[in-house]
Formats: structure tokens, sequence, C-alpha cells
């Protein structure tokens, strides 16, 4: 009997309002509609892993005077736990998260079960090092911070809060987070996306990536050409082909 294989973890990091779940989307369509392959494809997000607050943060955070950018404002051993779990063929309820309230809502949940490829987006996602060393494939998507206040100022907006308390947690909270925290953790990434899902080539290369390491996959349960058991560098050697490929795609394309 052929041994099922292992869950393949792609973590997508990036700042507030990156593109980050966008691209998640566009991966997890592309790979999905691949008719040679049922691939059961899911994502989750670490916002599902905020820390339970006290009575105090919950007061801050109705002011929007509490900090969810910083990495204390998350539960890494909650989210190190859950990702084992996947990895490892168990099915596992993802409890989601209640922006209004400020808390994991336990009456809505998210069941994980024996998923062929995981999708994990968060702003941190690369910060924990346990945390990171269970993704197999680590994507930051890169784009200006012009562009990810516009994005965040229109959400914000739209979910009711003032223009005022938007900007004031952004210069606050969120562009110091990304400074000190996010920004570092992209030099832990396999792949940059530059502008996020409007860079149809760059999630292109990730999406033929992944579908030659569930395709790879073996009788001993190991994603080929991933960590925790493929040949050293042939994952790089696969995304380097793949790079290879767009980017003759690319210039074929461009005008003389």
């Amino acid at each position: 009997m052929q041994e099922r294989k292992r869950t393949i973890l792609i973590g997508v990091a990036g700042g507030s309002s990156s593109g980050k779940t966008s691209v998640c989307e566009q991966i997890m369509k592309q790979i999905s509609e691949v008719e040679s392959q049922q691939n059961r494809v899911d994502v989750i997000s670490m916002s599902s892993f905020y820390r339970e607050l006290t009575s105090e943060e919950q007061l801050k955070a109705k002011e929007g005077l509490f900090d969810f950018d910083h990495p204390d404002a998350f539960d890494f051993d909650q989210l190190h736990q859950t990702l084992s779990d996947v990895r490892s063929g168990k099915t596992v309820s993802v409890p989601l998260y209640n922006k209004a309230a400020n808390q994991q809502d336990p009456a809505k949940q998210k069941d994980l079960a024996l998923v062929d490829v995981l999708l994990v987006e968060g702003i941190l996602l690369f910060y924990c090092s346990k945390v990171r060393d269970l993704l197999d494939v680590k994507l930051f998507v890169d784009c200006d911070s012009d562009t990810r206040l516009a994005r965040r100022v229109r959400t914000d907006l739209n979910q009711g809060r003032d223009l005022e308390t938007v900007l004031q947690s952004y210069t606050r909270f969120v562009k110091p987070a990304f400074e000190e925290f996010c920004q570092p953790t992209k030099k832990y990434a396999d792949l940059i996306l530059p502008r996020g899902a409007d860079n149809s080539v760059a999630v292109d290369i990730m999406a033929l990536h992944v579908r030659d390491c569930v395709q790879g996959a073996g009788a001993s349960g190991q994603p080929g050409g991933l960590g925790g058991g493929g040949q050293p560098g042939r994952r790089q050697r696969s995304l380097q082909r793949h790079l290879s490929e767009s980017t003759n795609k690319l210039q074929a394309a461009r005008p003389h």
C-alpha cells in the first residue's frame, strides 16, 4: 500500500496589504485547475493565530492602541503545532479570527483534512525559526509602501474605521513593525514576488514549481524536490528552471 504524500506547506509573507491573500488565491486556483491531478489545496491566515488578549489589552484594541503587527501579538506555538499536525496528516481545525471582536471565533472554524498543498499567509510568517523551518517553499510578496498604505486605508474605511484612526495606527504600529520585524525576514524567502498578484509571471513560476513537487512525491511520502527527504538542491534547480523558462517567454514577448 502506497504511503500518502506529505502535505506541501507554502508560506507567503509580506507587509500588511501587500497582496498576500491575492497571491495565495492565484496559486491555489492554478494548482486546483490541473485536470490530470486531484490536488486538494487550501489556505489559512496567520490572523487565526493571534493570541488571546487580556482584559486590559482588549480595551487598548478597541481604542486602536494595541499593536497587532508585533510578534508578541501572535501565538507561534499554536501555529507551529497546527502546521506540524497538518504535515503529519492529522485532521486539524483552525479557528477563524473575528476582527471586530479582536479574538478567535470558536463558532467558526476551518477543518483541514488530508490536503496535498496548504498555503499559509501572514505578515510575520518567517519571523519564528521553528515555524519557518516547517515551510517547504517560502514566498515574500514585495510591494511598495505607498501601495500598501492606500490598500490599507481603503480596506479599513470600508470596515467602518475613520481615516484619522487608520493613519495613526499605520504610523504608530504598522510601518515600524514592518521595518523592524517583517522586512528583515525577506532574506529567508526562496522567491520574492515584486508587485504581488499583479506579477503574473512570478505567480506562474510558483504554481509550476508546486505542481512539479506534488507530481514528484513518491512512495516515501516526501514531496519531490522539497526539504525533509528530497535531493539537496533540487528545489532550487526547479525554481531556477522555471525562472529561466519564464524569463525567456517574457523576452520573446517584448517588442524589439
